[in-house]
């Protein structure tokens, strides 16, 4: 979008904050855009494509991984900022950043590596998001990191709000914010906002489809479900003897247009009352102004208690959880007692077995291992007939 048709609230890349290593402006391209197409050649991007949401990559290929989750997030947001008049290549930037810290094996990978690192400052995949991006990637001469803007570092970061109080900046975010301040206390531009909710309608929807098609329940346990229920009786009763794969599909998407038009609803009703001028008017606004309605928030609600019930607490979850907790524990604890098993350009950035650093070295290491190289690291390291 051309920034005369922007709103006046959007933000303009213009009028961006710049980069923490000055670079001379590209002729063809906004810093918005270089931002989203630095993101999109980075390793990290590539290697959400076998880093999984709630399935282990080898279930199926069908299943969502990080990569299409994020492009589907994407998607939503610069449709979203399109509508809204905002900058739609930093809402996708933003968008497509927003998982690169995750490790692999979805949030049991989390969960197993923040439990490894307690004793060495806990992990976070926020914090891994922004070291990725500002530290991890090596692929310019002149910086770490991808040197992006200020606007898609601040959307990053504070994507889902404020980040207050010492406790709540991780340490990456907060080294990096001293010497280059990110506003942690406000509230982000609007694309960053559009890029979050964004990220909630895609997943609510997204693990419904996954969850149908993988038979860890039926349409008919989303009857009493709010917003999926009568979508699919919506459905059931305009095509009667519709196919179930095409009945789910055509069930999502309604849902997620259901979605969508009640953000770009409850949007502007809030814009309206707040009359911004600026993007800067937003970031002191002192609460979020892309939001759903009272209505579709009890709904997203209550679709988010029954996919933790019916799908991510679901035995056959529980199971690859349970495993894939197993190889990041196992990964990390031996890797940190003994890191000269590390490749040797990891090897080279640790210190003494046992470290704060080499926990750090060695949390960035598996953090950044897609599910298939986890599995494959674990069976070469605790496989006494597997090659090395």
């Amino acid at each position: 979008m051309a920034p005369a048709a922007l709103a006046p609230y959007a933000c303009r890349p213009e009028e961006t904050r710049g980069r923490r290593a000055a670079e001379p402006e590209s002729r063809t391209r906004t810093p918005f855009q270089r931002d989203r197409d630095r993101i999109i050649h980075s390793t990290a991007f590539r290697r959400l494509e076998y880093k999984t949401q709630v399935f282990v990559n080898h279930e199926g290929d069908h299943y969502r991984t990080r990569l299409t989750h994020s492009i589907e997030v994407a998607q939503i947001a610069r449709s979203l900022a399109r509508a809204l008049a905002l900058n739609e290549d930093l809402a996708e930037a933003v968008a497509l950043a927003h998982d690169l810290g995750h490790t692999p094996f979805g949030h049991a990978g989390e969960d197993a590596l923040d439990a490894a690192m307690a004793d060495f400052g806990g992990f976070s995949h926020n914090d891994q998001t922004f070291r990725v991006l500002t530290l991890l990637e090596r692929r310019y001469a002149a910086f770490d990191g991808l040197n992006l803007t200020w606007e898609t570092l601040e959307g990053t970061v504070k994507h889902n709000g404020p980040l207050l109080g010492e406790h709540a900046v991780p340490p990456t975010i907060a080294a990096f914010d001293r010497d280059c301040p990110l506003d942690l206390g406000g509230w982000p531009g609007l694309e960053a906002q559009v890029a979050a909710l964004s990220d909630d309608i895609a997943y609510n929807n997204h693990d419904i489809d996954d969850g149908l098609r993988a038979g860890l329940f039926s349409l008919a346990d989303l009857a009493d479900v709010p917003l999926a229920g009568p979508v699919f009786a919506e459905v059931a009763r305009t095509y009667p003897g519709l196919e179930p794969s095409r009945v789910i599909h055509e069930g999502v998407r309604r849902m997620i247009d259901r979605m969508v038009e009640d953000l770009l609803a409850e949007t502007r009703a809030r814009l309206a009352d707040l009359a911004p001028r600026s993007a800067d008017d937003i970031r002191a606004a002192g609460g979020p102004v892309v939001a759903f309605s009272e209505t579709m928030r009890t709904h997203d609600r209550a679709l988010k208690a029954f996919l933790f019930e019916r799908m991510y607490r679901h035995w056959r979850v529980n199971r690859m959880a349970s495993k894939a907790r197993r190889v990041v524990r196992d990964l990390f604890g031996m890797l940190v007692a003994e890191p000269n098993c590390l490749p040797n350009d990891w090897r080279a950035q640790v210190d003494a077995p046992g470290s704060v650093r080499t926990a750090r070295v060695v949390a960035d290491y598996v953090a950044g291992m897609t599910d298939r190289f986890a599995l494959d690291e674990h069976r070469r390291l605790f496989d006494v007939h597997a090659r090395t």
